[in-house]
């Protein structure tokens, strides 16, 4: 099977992350971007901490862990608390609709406590012991209250919504929780694949929509809808958080593999130590070809291997090496690409301020150019 892509060939960096989309950003800069990003980590962390200050003992400071405002003794800290690409989203939405962006300020509270809740699960599912440059709350804190601090975030992400009492409120939260059930089949899915030998492009793209392109999806609707946006306005704009998911996803599985940990904040071929079936490797083995041949047999021993979590660093690497042989690194930057063309594509159908569809055009385009 030889693997193609409807766009122009994306070459990759020495350490995975797909170059530049395009010049699709007008007048927004870098700078720019990134100062969307923190307004909508500065907008929306006051109410993030009042929410999370609701729960008992010790969530509360489990959850404050998690999030980086203490560290492991319980001291003050200022951690890295993540990209804040999906409250800027929730934000941005807001204003597509001609609403002001606080208006977006519970979607994007409600979204980041979603997906923080799958993050708590999702460390200890998966047995990563790093996150952001830190011991995941876990290792730290056990896996009892890792499960608890989950489950309270994702009811508190429903609070935070349905406090407000508006329609808009309720048709915000169906939204969410249609979001978050995709986004738990995605999950389940990612860990049945683990014990396959077998698992097509199409069924993994499947897996990374649900896993990661729904709540994007919603986080780019959410303040739409609390603005008032008809459904026809948040669907388009759900088209868009969907497919930017699937390329933020693409980019996540190329760092997973050849991310540098000093950027990524995780192990090194962290994906393969795992035996993750991500895009690069489930491209790889339906490419066909000698690398792909040897991958797969590869593979298939190590599924059987009772020293799996012993193997040398080497190991990994030859495995990497297969993988970008048999072109599952090149077909997974340009599945990046693609995706997010299809994403910025769904913006031409929103009547929005240029200046809002210019934001959320670089947005993407640093969802996919990134090393973390």
């Amino acid at each position: 099977m030889t693997l193609t892509s409807t766009t122009g060939t994306a070459r990759t960096g020495t350490r995975g992350e797909p170059v530049n989309p395009g010049n699709h950003t007008g007048n927004v800069e870098k700078a720019d971007t990134l100062a969307l990003l923190e307004r909508g980590r500065t907008l929306s962390t006051p109410v993030l901490r009042a929410a999370v200050d609701r729960l008992a003992p010790p969530m509360d400071t489990v959850a404050a862990y998690h999030f980086g405002w203490i560290d492991a003794q319980g001291n003050p800290a200022d951690g890295d608390g993540g990209k804040a690409v999906r409250p800027a989203l929730a934000l941005l939405s807001a204003e597509a609709a001609g609403v002001p962006a606080e208006v977006g300020i519970p979607g994007a509270v409600a979204v980041e406590l979603v997906h923080n809740f799958s993050l708590l699960h999702d460390d200890l599912m998966d047995g990563d012991e790093q996150r952001r440059h830190r011991d995941t709350v876990w290792k730290v804190h056990g896996p009892a209250q890792a499960i608890l601090v989950g489950d309270a975030l994702f009811a508190l992400a429903n609070e935070v919504l349905l406090e407000l009492g508006t329609v808009e409120a309720g048709r915000a939260t169906r939204r969410l929780t249609t979001a978050t059930r995709k986004l738990i089949d995605g999950q389940a899915q990612d860990i049945s694949y683990e014990h396959r030998e077998s698992v097509s492009v199409e069924e993994c793209l499947e897996m990374e929509g649900n896993k990661t392109g729904a709540l994007l999806a919603c986080a780019v609707s959410i303040g739409a809808v609390l603005g008032g946006a008809d459904d026809r306005t948040a669907d388009k704009l759900e088209e868009y958080g969907y497919h930017l998911g699937l390329a933020f996803q693409a980019v996540d599985d190329l760092l997973g593999i050849w991310g540098d940990p000093d950027s990524t904040g995780k192990q090194t071929w962290s994906d393969l130590r795992q035996r993750k079936k991500s895009l690069p490797v489930v491209a790889a083995l339906a490419a066909g070809g000698p690398a792909s041949a040897e991958l797969a047999e590869l593979l298939a021993a190590d599924a059987k291997s009772s020293d799996f979590a012993n193997f040398s660093e080497e190991e990994f690497a030859h495995r990497a090496a297969l993988i970008e042989q048999a072109g599952g690194r090149a077909w997974t930057a340009e599945e990046a690409r693609r995706q997010h063309t299809v994403a910025v594509k769904a913006l031409s159908e929103v009547d929005m301020p240029e200046r809002v569809r210019e934001q959320l055009v670089a947005l993407a385009d640093f969802v996919v150019v990134r090393k973390r």
